[in-house]
């Protein structure tokens, strides 16, 4: 069956548009830290200064690497290969696609990593 041609692009737009988004988050934390570097009199709201930035910094390192598999998705649209599962080669299903459009892998083989994860 495969997407259509129109669909591709409506999924090369929403990706784009998530990469976009992530970007300027990104550049509104390091303003953020960068205001906030002043020095704090008080060593409590310095620990707890300290504390909010590695929060903010790891959720920063997450979406980093999601800007990453983004970047794999645009590729993969490039080259026909969106929509295949990596693991089984089969479609990802619509319904999936739409609700994680990076994703590489198809539901079962999603559950099937999940399970070999949890033990």
């Amino acid at each position: 069956m495969g997407l259509t041609t129109k669909e591709l692009q409506n999924f090369k737009n929403i990706l784009l548009q998530k990469r976009k988004n992530l970007l300027l988050e990104a550049k509104q934390t390091l303003g953020e830290i960068d205001e906030t570097s002043a020095m704090v009199p008080d060593t409590t709201d310095q620990a707890s200064l300290e504390a909010d930035r590695a929060f903010l910094l790891r959720i920063r390192d997450r979406e980093r690497k999601l800007i990453s598999k983004i970047d794999e998705s645009l590729v993969r649209i490039g080259n026909n290969t969106f929509g295949i599962c990596q693991e089984c080669g089969e479609e990802i299903g619509k319904k999936r696609l739409d609700a994680r459009p990076e994703t590489t892998l198809c539901v079962n083989c999603k559950e099937e990593a999940e399970e070999k994860e949890q033990r």
